[in-house]
């Protein structure tokens, strides 16, 4: 199965955090097949911490939406994510933004990501691995802009 993985981190050395989540979704069940640049993002939600790296994945898997979910969480915990705060700082984010065509309404999991069309940090490096992607709102990744500002990391 195609899924996109949003990837973010606003705390200690961004770009190791980055790196460590996408080596650790690497495995016999998960190959990554595309990666973003980086993007230097302003915070969502609470405005009063860092600016955020952000960069999206694709990856082929085995693994249903849950147990995907569940690995994302584990990598999050192994490289120090603490939730105190809703939308607050955080070593690394990882979220599943889209998983084929599934739709799931959960409490555990919504697919596709609820915020999904709204946040350009995710749209960006979307629309940059996969132009051709048609959103499950049904319209096309390149109409779709979202709010907020991104920039592309130089580095």
């Amino acid at each position: 199965m195609r899924a996109f993985l949003g990837l973010g981190s606003n705390l200690g050395d961004r770009a190791h955090y980055l790196g460590e989540a996408i080596s650790a979704l690497t495995n016999k069940l998960i190959k990554v097949e595309a990666t973003s640049q980086i993007y230097e993002t302003e915070p969502w939600g609470l405005m009063d911490q860092p600016l955020y790296w952000n960069q999206v994945i694709e990856v082929k898997t085995s693994l249903e939406p849950l147990e995907l979910l569940h690995v994302c969480q584990e990598i999050e915990l192994r490289l120090g994510r603490e939730r105190k705060l809703h939308w607050g700082p955080r070593t690394i984010d990882i979220d599943l933004l889209i998983y084929d065509n599934i739709r799931s309404g959960t409490e555990e999991l919504t697919l596709p990501h609820p915020y999904l069309e709204e946040r350009a940090f995710v749209l960006v490096p979307l629309r940059e691995i996969a132009p051709e992607l048609m959103l499950p709102s049904g319209r096309s990744i390149t109409e779709v802009t979202g709010e907020g500002k991104v920039h592309p990391l130089t580095t």
